[in-house]
């Protein structure tokens, strides 16, 4: 049984939305993205009793192998999920949390790409625009917010970590691991600003390197033009003298 933890050969467990945590009576979809043609593909999940089983039992829960839609979430859907193949393939490992707590913390189910930005949301089961969010990693607070959204710009390895939001005198989320990959490809959240910068640079440099070999080139063939030119200037001109002076004999 060969495992890739995070989708680069076999199948992809995605999922949709992609967050790790969700409200009772949520909608989750859980699907596999094969990448190796193996045949089968199923989603599985183990759960806190620690067996395993298909995605495919529970009320509001469709399946058909490959996609798992669990249309009424319940605490007992909580697990880990992933997609196995008939030949003993797996894909990547998620952790789906399905609360019956007041607060919720929404944060990438998937690894995130390194250099990519990152929003973190904290919500309410009940809105009050008089909310004050506060976020937390590894057990130690990172910042506060009135909108419920904390960013972090240009993730690296350094903000992996267990997350968790509260929200004071109303109450606090579960905690969730947010996964920081060097290997994955950028997204398209990631800010295009150190790529461009890094592009128009190298751009410069090959133009301030590039030019002086470019016209100095010009240069030689003009150069070179203008001599043939000459000689065959002066080529015509000795045939002209040879002409006239047999005709002078």
């Amino acid at each position: 049984m060969q495992l890739t933890p995070f989708c680069l050969m076999l199948s992809c467990l995605q999922v949709s939305p992609d967050r790790s945590q969700f409200f009772r009576y949520d909608s989750v979809s859980l699907s596999c993205d094969d990448q190796v043609n193996s045949t089968g593909w199923k989603v599985k999940r183990k759960t806190s009793e620690g067996g395993v089983r298909p995605c495919s039992s529970g009320w509001g829960t469709t399946s058909s192998g490959a996609t798992c839609v669990i249309g009424n979430t319940y605490p007992s859907d909580s697990g880990v999920y992933w997609c196995e193949s008939e030949d003993g393939n797996r894909s990547n490992s998620v952790n789906i949390t399905i609360t019956d707590r007041t607060v919720l913390l929404e944060s990438p189910a998937l690894p995130v790409s390194e250099g990519a930005a990152v929003t973190l949301r904290c919500k309410a089961e009940t809105f009050s625009s008089d909310h004050t969010f506060d976020f937390h990693k590894d057990g130690l607070p990172v910042g506060s917010s009135s909108t419920g959204e904390m960013t972090i710009h240009g993730v690296s390895k350094l903000d992996e970590g267990l997350y968790m939001c509260s929200i004071p005198g109303f109450g606090e989320s579960v905690s969730s691991w947010l996964t920081v990959d060097g290997s994955l490809p950028p997204t398209s959240s990631d800010p295009p600003s150190a790529s461009c910068s890094v592009s128009v640079s190298r751009l410069m440099c090959h133009l301030v390197v590039g030019t002086p070999y470019l016209l100095s080139t010009i240069l030689l063939g003009l150069i070179y033009r203008d001599r043939n030119r000459a000689a065959r200037t002066v080529a015509e001109r000795r045939g002209s003298h040879n002409v006239i002076m047999e005709i002078a004999v």
